[in-house]
């Protein structure tokens, strides 16, 4: 019998267990039982996220999975209890760093989009949500996306009301050797951003909103092929949304906020995938 032909499953784990190898160490503390790495567990929660499953089902499912057990190099199938215990343990700093890794192989441009779209806490605890006086349903998440290849090279979530115009430059600091242009509708029309933008050589390109006639002779102004391309911010946010859930899973904020790093994550991954296939660089 012919060998099948890799899954796109397949080249995802390989890919996840390339990025987890440069970022990731193989066991957090010399008195690990060593029994599984966490490269191992990055790539697992990572699966998780991509397949929209919980804990229970991914490991129910490796039982069936030995191409992807063997890209793993794994000898046994972790407890549920394993993998979450591992989420817990991996900090937000880890992902973060995963998350520009991910970047690594993608031909970037510097011409970016800033936006913010909102994620379903409908699964947080109720005791949790009452005991905080927790009215929010939604966490406010926003995305600093490459218009070039459609990449997260940043993201922000907060479950406050915080405006635009207060998350903008906290992302734009964190990121400015990564940007040329930054593309942002009215809601960042705000002139500490643009002044923050040109501190660092980078173009603003930000809508006004229009309360004088001056403020629309400036929009008339604008670039619009530039400007246009942060429509790819909503084309982002509705991917991640569909693909991976408008929701989380988790029940507690910080946990959260790992979970949607990681959705970001796995989109890289797959944005990389897909332009490697485009390029002749994958079967």
């Amino acid at each position: 019998m012919d060998a099948l032909p890799k899954s796109r499953l397949l080249r995802f784990v390989e890919r996840a267990m390339v990025l987890a190898r440069r970022t990731v160490e193989r066991f957090s503390t010399r008195y690990s039982r060593k029994r599984f790495t966490l490269r191992q567990h990055v790539v697992l929660l990572c699966l998780k996220v991509k397949k929209t499953t919980t804990h229970r089902d991914l490991v129910d499912e490796l039982i069936e999975m030995p191409r992807i057990r063997d890209a793993l190099d794994l000898d046994s199938i972790p407890a549920p209890s394993t993998l979450c215990k591992a989420f817990a343990r991996l900090e937000m700093a880890v992902w973060r760093v995963l998350l520009n890794v991910s970047l690594a192989d993608l031909p970037l441009n510097g011409v970016t989009g800033i936006d913010a779209s909102g994620f379903d806490r409908a699964h947080a605890s109720t005791h949790y949500t009452k005991r905080t006086n927790l009215s929010i349903q939604q966490l406010k998440t926003t995305l600093l996306v490459d218009t070039a290849t459609n990449a997260v090279l940043d993201v922000h979530v907060t479950t406050t009301r915080k405006h635009d115009t207060q998350i903008a430059p906290q992302v734009v600091k964190r990121n400015a050797a990564s940007i040329e242009v930054l593309t942002g509708d009215k809601g960042y029309d705000d002139q500490k951003i643009r002044q923050l933008a040109r501190n660092h050589d980078i173009r603003p390109l930000i809508k006004h909103r229009e309360f004088t006639p001056l403020h629309t002779a400036w929009n008339a102004r604008l670039d619009n092929d530039l400007y246009h391309r942060r429509n790819m911010n909503e084309t982002v946010n509705a991917a991640i949304k569909q693909k991976f859930g408008a929701f989380v899973r988790s029940r507690l904020w910080w946990k959260q906020f790992r979970e949607l790093v990681i959705k970001c994550i796995v989109h890289n991954l797959e944005r990389s995938l897909a332009i490697s296939h485009e390029r002749g660089k994958c079967p």
